[in-house]
């Protein structure tokens, strides 16, 4: 694993934090499937993903959970938290082993405060993700569920071709479909050879077919 100068290096980021707040800095590893937090939990970190892919989800008013996005380096976990003092607003969780850099609040309250570049730095990343977040809701709303499926399948298994015990109820609420209607879809996949369900595990046969289905992988 690389020390935390290396990787900061890595992302262009070696000339934005001063060096009270890098020697703050600790790398935090999570294995696949961990929940990093829950939505509501306290935020007293900002985490920056260097290696590994996680999923963010929300709950909504009716207590479904949604996708809102899957996550790749470089990007920032709680920065919009950082900024308005509050709690998680999504429930973050490791699709592949992780490896992020944690900051303390603390740290950039007492260096960072009122530095240009790093509130410019903030204004970016915060502003994207509400451009994605926007997508991804219009996109549970106008895609078929077909779709929905093939890219969640897709993109829970970046680097392996089997969904490990997958629980189809969560998988659902996730998408923003019923329990039926997904397993209908399900069905649909395997009769045409492209996933195989074994002991309740979902073995991925043939991703070029799934990724014709989901158009482009929209869940990324």
């Amino acid at each position: 694993m690389q020390p935390i100068n290396e990787y900061l290096q890595q992302y262009g980021l070696a000339d934005l934090f001063p060096a009270a707040v890098v020697d703050s800095m600790q790398i935090d590893r999570f294995a696949t499937g961990h929940r990093l937090f829950s939505q509501g939990d306290t935020a007293d970190m900002l985490y920056l993903l260097v290696e590994g892919k996680l999923k963010i989800s929300m709950l909504s008013p009716e207590g479904k959970r949604l996708i809102l996005a899957f996550k790749t380096p470089f990007d920032i976990v709680g920065d919009i938290e950082y900024v308005q003092k509050c709690p998680f607003i999504n429930t973050v969780e490791a699709v592949t082993d992780l490896v992020l850099l944690r900051v303390p609040h603390k740290a950039l309250d007492h260096e960072m405060s009122g530095n240009a570049l790093f509130q410019q730095f903030l204004l970016e990343t915060i502003t994207r993700k509400f451009v994605t977040k926007a997508q991804e809701l219009n996109f549970n709303l106008l895609y078929a569920v077909d779709v929905r499926v093939a890219s969640y399948l897709l993109s829970m298994t970046p680097n392996k071709p089997r969904l490990d015990s997958p629980s189809l109820v969560d998988m659902a609420d996730l998408i923003g479909t019923s329990y039926r209607h997904l397993n209908r879809v399900l069905q649909k996949f395997e009769q045409s050879g492209w996933i195989k369900r074994n002991n309740g595990k979902i073995d991925l046969l043939d991703r070029d077919a799934l990724l014709d289905q989901a158009g482009h992988n929209i869940y990324e």
